[in-house]
C-alpha cells in the first residue's frame, strides 16, 4: 500500500485532528467577537439584554476551548484560544483585582435585600442584615411587615415604606414619598435620612421583572428611575434595590451615567446575587453619588432567593 492508502485505511487521525482543531479555532474567534461586541447583538425581544447579562459567564468557554485545543494537539487552536482570553481579561479582569480602599473609616453602611415574596422566616433574613452593622437597610418584596418590624425596630427605630419596599434606618427619616416607575403602582420610595453628617437621599427600588423575551416592562421602569434621579438635585444620594438588570446590560447605561456602582468601585469579583444558592447574575445593586465607597460585598442570607448586597462609604 502507498502512504496515502495507509492513512485512508487508518482513518487519517491526523487529518481529523486538524479539522477539529480548525473548528476550535473558529469557535474561539467567534467567542472573542461575541464577548467584545455583545452590545451589537440586536435587542429584539430582549435577546440583546440577555446576551449582555450573560457575557461575564462566557469566559467559562475559554478553559473548555483550551482543553479541546490540547486534545486536538493544535497549536493554531491554542493560539486562537488566547484571543477570547485576552478580550475577557481586558473587559472583566479588573473586577477580580483587590479594590483600592478609600482612606479613613466608613461613616455610612448600607444593605439591600430582596426578601422573596412568601419568605417563611423574614425575621431570620433581616436579622442577618442587621448583623452587618448597617446603618440603613433597604428591603424589597416585604410581605410580612410585622415580623420584619419586630426583628429590626430595636436597632432601627425609623422606617419608611411604600407597598412592598421599605427602608429601616438608625437615623431619623425626615421625609419619604412613593416613586412612580411606570408600573401603575409605586414600587419604589425616596426618603431623606438625617444622617449625623447631613442629609442623605435614599431610594429603595424594585423595578419590573425581566425574563428571556420579556424585558419591555423592566426597560420602561429603569428609564423612569433614571429620569427621576436625573432631576433629583441631592448632592448625596444612594439607590438600593433589586433593579432586575445586570451591570453589563446595555439598558443599565442611563443609570451608570448618573451614578457610580459600589461593587465596581470597592468590591471584588462580579458580586452575583441570584439565584442565592448558585448565583450567576447581579440584579441587586448599591448605586451612589457624592460619597466615597470603602467596601462592597454580597451576603448569603437565609430563606431568600437573592443574596443581599452591602456597601460602606466615607462621607
Amino acid at each position: 500500500m502507498t502512504q496515502k492508502a495507509d492513512e485512508r485505511a487508518a482513518g487519517d487521525p491526523a487529518g481529523r485532528r486538524g479539522r477539529r482543531g480548525l473548528v476550535v479555532t473558529v469557535v474561539a474567534v467567534l467567542l472573542a467577537v461575541l464577548i467584545a461586541g455583545h452590545r451589537a447583538v440586536p435587542n429584539v425581544h430582549g435577546v440583546g439584554s440577555l446576551v449582555d447579562s450573560a457575557t461575564p459567564l462566557l469566559g467559562l468557554g475559554v478553559p473548555l476551548l483550551g482543553l479541546a485545543a490540547l486534545l486536538r494537539r493544535s497549536r493554531l487552536a491554542l493560539l486562537a484560544v488566547l484571543v477570547p482570553a485576552v478580550v475577557w481579561g481586558t473587559l472583566y479582569g479588573r473586577a477580580w483585582l483587590p479594590p483600592a480602599a478609600a482612606a479613613g473609616p466608613a461613616s455610612l453602611r448600607v444593605a439591600s435585600q430582596n426578601l422573596r415574596s412568601g419568605n417563611p422566616d423574614p425575621a431570620a433574613t433581616v436579622g442577618a442584615l442587621a448583623a452587618t452593622d448597617a446603618d440603613l437597610i433597604g428591603l424589597q418584596e416585604v410581605d410580612d411587615d410585622d415580623r420584619v418590624d419586630a426583628a429590626l425596630r430595636q436597632r432601627y427605630p425609623h422606617r419608611a415604606a411604600v407597598s412592598t419596599v421599605a427602608l429601616w434606618s438608625r437615623w431619623p427619616i425626615r421625609d419619604s414619598v412613593g416613586v412612580d416607575t411606570g408600573l401603575g403602582w409605586d414600587r419604589a420610595l425616596r426618603a431623606v435620612v438625617a444622617a449625623p453628617q447631613g442629609d442623605l437621599v435614599v431610594y429603595v427600588v424594585h423595578l419590573g421583572s425581566a425574563r428571556a423575551g420579556h424585558t419591555a416592562t423592566r426597560d420602561e421602569t429603569l428609564a423612569a428611575l433614571a429620569a427621576t434621579v436625573r432631576t433629583d438635585d441631592a448632592s448625596r444620594l444612594v439607590v438600593l434595590g433589586d433593579l432586575n438588570t445586570a451591570t453589563t446590560d446595555r439598558v443599565f447605561v442611563p443609570l451608570t451615567r448618573l451614578l457610580h456602582d459600589a461593587q465596581a468601585e470597592a468590591g471584588q469579583g462580579f458580586g452575583f446575587t441570584w439565584p442565592a444558592e448558585l448565583p450567576v447574575a447581579r440584579p441587586d445593586h448599591v448605586l451612589y453619588r457624592g460619597l466615597t465607597p470603602t467596601t462592597a460585598g454580597v451576603l448569603h442570607t437565609p430563606d431568600s432567593d437573592h443574596r443581599a448586597v452591602t456597601a460602606a462609604f466615607r462621607w
